[in-house]
């Protein structure tokens, strides 16, 4: 591999990470008694002196990425953009020990919204702000960011290193960076939108601009101690459940429907229907299960937060409205298996995707069908497109290392002491970039209390699940040759 290549192109990682710094470093400046405006300067200075090294001293030449070289720049760029983005937490000091700097940064830049912070609104705005934007210039993809903006030619090597197969295949057949382009113009639309929408629900321009980039990306990290409860406000918890489900979907489609202007794509979309189906039966369930149990003796305020929190989960964002720690055993049961499937490929949210599980489903079907009738001829087909023996392998080969390497990571919680229902469903959220769980990671908790060696481990699933396991296995696999 050329590393030179590899270096510059982690420097310009680098350079969007400092300018992301230097904005919060001006909100901090221009916001009265902001103590964050020192540690985020001098952050942004720092990162900005390493990322622009290779710039200078780095020969890029034209040389052409290959896959190898593309797919070592995303894991690094991510690496690096992890470390650097945990300076401004570290100087600032307070509850950021070490550990809980990184521990933060990395839960932003992969949008879990897993947070140490036991007082989140003690935080200056200038540090909220880049605690945000962590998350924001995740949800899009850093690699994928950069390229787009830099005009890079080697964008369609890079993006496509970042972006999963099954997330372009929608569009495939088409220029390799047609999809890139796409998610970042509906992002960034979708974001301004839903800025707009809150503002109108009474939130001031600050909570408004955090909680849409929030939603958007699918992190779930609030200006609040206690979330969207905070805020009491039925239309603003409309507002984000409408912004959660639209991250959720394929951004391809999104953009074809709404900014194109033509509908028959989402319509026509059978991972789309199969999804949004799933959340409202979710929901359905919810809902009976609250009011059966008596939680709720109110019909429409069970729907309105049973509806928040199974968006909220399903989209791997994490925002809450109630503790769902308190809610019956059945409630609970259907939000942890919202966690583990999620959202589209192709969206900003984590987890196994609705669109691996259909393959997988589909690919069972086939499998039992041809054993019981082998005469027969039976296909995988999804969204009306054929589907190859070697993309429903592919669906087999991901849920089985999701799953095993999620069962490993609840083992060793469990064994480091924490009790079952904390240990299992915090090693789901990790790896699924949900952030909360149950038990002492419910959505009304942190994980302020976990040891330091569970904090390293959960930072090890976070990244794992951001960058969808493949990426980290090839890269062990360039280098080791």
């Amino acid at each position: 591999m050329n590393w030179k290549i590899i270096t510059w192109y982690t420097g310009v990682s680098l350079l969007l990470v400092a300018a992301l710094m230097s904005v919060s470093g001006m909100i901090a400046l221009f916001t009265p008694g902001d103590e964050s405006r020192v540690p985020l300067l001098l952050s942004a200075f720092l990162t900005g002196t390493v990322g622009i090294y290779p710039l200078f001293f780095v020969r890029r030449g034209g040389h052409r990425l290959t896959f190898r070289e593309g797919n070592c720049i995303v894991v690094v760029a991510w690496l690096s953009a992890c470390f650097f983005g945990m300076l401004p937490f570290l100087f600032y000091g307070r509850e950021f020990t070490l550990v809980n700097a990184i521990f933060e940064s990395i839960s932003g830049f992969t949008t879990t919204g897993a947070s140490i912070l036991n007082d989140i609104e003690s935080l200056p705005r200038g540090l909220q702000f880049w605690r945000i934007s962590t998350a924001w210039v995740g949800g899009v993809g850093i690699v994928t960011l950069f390229s787009m903006l830099t005009g890079s030619a080697n964008k369609s090597a890079l993006s496509g290193a970042e972006i999963s197969s099954v997330a372009r295949e929608p569009f495939a057949g088409e220029r390799g960076n047609s999809f890139a382009n796409r998610m970042l113009i509906l992002y960034i639309v979708l974001t301004v939108v839903t800025f707009f929408s809150l503002k109108l629900t009474g939130l001031g321009w600050f909570d408004s601009a955090a909680h849409a980039m929030s939603a958007c990306s699918t992190c779930g990290f609030s200006t609040r101690n206690t979330s969207i409860a905070f805020f009491a406000n039925p239309a603003a918890e409309i507002v984000l459940t409408i912004a959660m489900l639209a991250a959720g979907l394929h951004f391809g489609l999104l953009f074809m429907t709404f900014i194109k202007g033509k509908p028959r794509f989402i319509i026509k979309s059978e991972t789309v229907r199969i999804f949004l189906s799933l959340v409202f039966i979710a929901i359905a369930i919810v809902t009976g299960d609250l009011l059966i149990n008596g939680h709720y003796t109110s019909f429409w305020d069970a729907l309105k937060d049973a509806s928040f929190q199974v968006a909220s989960i399903s989209t791997t964002t994490g925002f809450a409205t109630q503790d769902t720690t308190l809610w019956p055993p059945l409630s609970m049961s259907v939000i942890i298996i919202c966690s583990l499937i999620c959202g589209c490929s192709g969206s900003t949210s984590g987890g196994i995707k609705i669109d691996r599980a259909i393959l997988a489903a589909k690919g069972i079907h086939r499998k039992v069908k041809m054993t019981v009738s082998p005469g027969s001829v039976c296909f995988v087909r999804v969204d009306g497109k054929l589907r190859s023996d070697e993309q429903v392998s592919d669906a087999y080969a991901y849920i089985f290392c999701y799953l095993f390497i999620l069962v490993v990571f609840a083992a060793l919680n469990i064994a480091m002491g924490l009790d079952f229902t904390t240990g299992l469903t915090a090693s789901v959220a990790c790896i699924g970039n949900v952030g909360p769980g149950f038990g002492d990671v419910g959505s009304m908790s942190n994980y302020a209390a976990f040891p330091s060696i569970l904090k390293v481990t959960g930072m090890i699933e976070m990244l794992i699940g951001r960058l969808e396991i493949f990426p980290i296995l090839y890269l062990f696999r360039s280098i080791s040759k």
